[in-house]
């Protein structure tokens, strides 16, 4: 599974426009509460740019080290602190990617979530909206629009 969100979490970023206030010094990708998911992004996206920006993957114990992140991975085990990361960075250019139901329709950008089986995500248009993010239509015809 880790494996699978660390590939979605990677192809999101295709189908996302940051504003041009968000398009200096490096893309900035925190993972919170999953060395799996981090050792994966890590792999993919290495020496590799994003976006134009040198990727930066950081993994982070605790939410206060969440620094100006464009991305923000929050693992199920840490939804506790999904409120303080929702307080934090509410109206900043940032994509909330989370993993526990519920925290679509909460606030997140995009959450991961089960159906019948398969890995779907729900995608939450108005935290994009919010943030000041573009979400390109191809992207939303992928995911379950909350």
């Amino acid at each position: 599974m880790h494996e699978i969100h660390a590939m979605l979490i990677f192809n999101f970023v295709k189908y996302i426009e940051w504003p041009d206030e968000s398009k200096s010094g490096n893309f900035i990708i925190a993972v919170y509460g999953d060395d799996d998911v981090y050792n994966q992004l890590a792999k993919l996206y290495g020496q590799r740019q994003v976006k134009g920006q040198d990727a930066e993957i950081v993994n982070v114990s605790d939410v206060s080290a969440i620094k100006n992140a464009h991305i923000i991975y929050l693992a199920s085990n840490k939804s506790r602190d999904f409120d303080a990361i929702i307080e934090q960075y509410d109206t900043k250019p940032t994509l909330i990617i989370t993993d526990k139901s519920g925290l679509g329709k909460k606030g997140s950008s995009i959450n991961f979530k089960e159906v019948g089986g398969k890995l779907k995500f729900e995608i939450n248009q108005a935290t994009f909206d919010n943030s000041n993010l573009k979400v390109s239509s191809q992207l939303l015809n992928m995911g379950i629009t909350i």
